[in-house]
């Protein structure tokens, strides 16, 4: 079905009983139903390279795979296969596997930049651990967070930032700072005016825009100069920068980076690496004080490390961030010129690294608009394709692209539509979709 006559009767029903037991209906914010058109958030079935089925039948071609965790495609072959060759072998032990050892050799082999690695099961584990080891090692209480960025982790130094800060003491937020991306001066100002005080810096290297030229090496010389820790969140960046993260490819290395998302292509593993003399601090092997770093009984599960390694294999083999990065030129290219040919290219409008695109929905007024986005949201999802983002996998073909520019152009004719009536509304089916991070529900 398409256009007005495309309902989700199964999905509406499965998302009533996700609510009914599951907090948010999700276990991820950003797969909330709220994130969707209102009753248009699918559930879905299955999925299978750059394709997801939802509980309804309809298919869909997938952007945002998995949170940009899954950038092979579903149920890639050398990943599954990886991943069955464990499982007959036992997942967990009472001491450390072997398939531990080759993970790490095999990690840090594609990120020479590190000198030691830890695996956990999730991102926010291991920027935390990350922020924990700066300010043991440094005996300084303040964190400094990129403030353009939207998410480092969900322990309390973090999200009691942000507008969902209940639950968070203000003595535990109060020790976060903040500075802007790309601004060299204003991040030598928050150290100098908190001399002695900051452990770390911690940011994305890169995001919807390129570092200016020099930027992070000045944060590199800043971090040395006042003797603080830099931490660079490659959740996202690794892989789709390079192989080795946006350090391999802008050459500045950090203290201490934490990698994820596509790291397992799906399944649950994450890494903080860094340099030996930090990384050792959470070891037994040095004379100091103990710092607890990470310990987590799943985070060597030995099917996870095989999914990893068997990522990395792929990505060097097949050449992945390369093909991320023309699929995703080819994609913004085409979404541009078919919003520009309905004369909305100024109010879609495609932003990113190729291999990393979103697109913003503008009002008449150039404003970030939810009803816009909601408004588009549904033409996409009515022509069959799930795009919270533009983020490309190296599963899609180029008739996938083709389809979505396709739907993309019949859902910018409707979006002028609503430009000119100056009113979104009569196209929304509903309430307009919601900010992930806002203080009420």
């Amino acid at each position: 079905m398409t256009g007005e006559d495309f309902t989700l009767p199964r999905s509406r029903a499965a998302n009533e009983r996700l609510h009914a037991l599951v907090p948010g209906g999700a276990h991820t914010y950003a797969k909330g139903d709220d994130q969707y058109p209102e009753g248009l958030a699918p559930v879905i079935s299955h999925g299978r390279g750059a394709h997801v089925w939802d509980v309804d039948g309809n298919r869909y071609v997938e952007y945002g795979s998995g949170l940009r965790s899954v950038s092979l495609g579903h149920a890639h072959p050398r990943v599954i296969e990886a991943v069955r060759r464990e499982l007959d072998r036992g997942s967990n032990f009472v001491r450390p596997s072997v398939v531990e050892l080759e993970a790490a050799e095999r990690f840090l082999a594609t990120v020479p930049t590190a000198e030691m690695v830890k695996f956990a099961k999730n991102g926010s584990d291991a920027t935390t651990a990350a922020v924990r080891l700066a300010r043991a090692a440094t005996g300084r209480p303040r964190v400094a967070v990129c403030a353009d960025h939207p998410l480092f982790s969900v322990d309390d130094w973090f999200i009691g930032t942000t507008p969902m800060s209940a639950g968070v003491p203000a003595a535990t937020t109060e020790l976060t700072l903040s500075f802007p991306y790309g601004d060299l001066a204003a991040a030598e100002e928050l150290l100098t005016r908190y001399e002695d005080e900051v452990a770390c810096l911690i940011l994305e290297p890169a995001a919807h825009t390129e570092p200016p030229p020099g930027y992070l090496q000045g944060l590199r010389e800043l971090a040395d100069r006042h003797g603080c820790v830099l931490v660079f969140d490659e959740m996202i960046t690794g892989f789709r920068w390079s192989e080795a993260g946006a350090q391999g490819l802008y050459g500045v290395v950090p203290d201490l980076s934490t990698f994820g998302k596509a790291l397992g292509n799906g399944f649950a593993v994450a890494a903080l690496a860094g340099r030996r003399a930090l990384m050792e601090r959470g070891g037994l092997r040095h004379p100091g004080d103990r710092v607890f770093l990470l310990s987590t009984t799943h985070g060597a599960e030995t099917h996870a490390l095989a999914a990893a390694m068997a990522v990395q294999t792929v990505y060097v083999e097949e050449g992945v961030t390369a093909r991320l990065h023309a699929l995703g030129e080819r994609l913004a290219s085409g979404v541009r010129e078919a919003a520009a040919g309905m004369g909305v290219g100024d109010h879609v409008v495609v932003r990113g690294r190729a291999s990393n695109l979103v697109f913003a929905t503008l009002d008449g007024d150039g404003r970030p608009s939810q009803a816009y986005r909601t408004l588009f949201l549904r033409r996409l999802l009515a022509g069959g394709v799930l795009a919270p983002s533009f983020v490309v996998s190296g599963a899609l073909d180029d008739a996938d692209i083709e389809h979505t520019v396709e739907v993309v152009a019949e859902a910018c004719a409707v979006y002028r539509k609503a430009l000119d009536a100056d009113d979104p509304t009569p196209w929304l089916g509903g309430r307009p979709v919601q900010p992930v991070f806002r203080r009420l529900v």
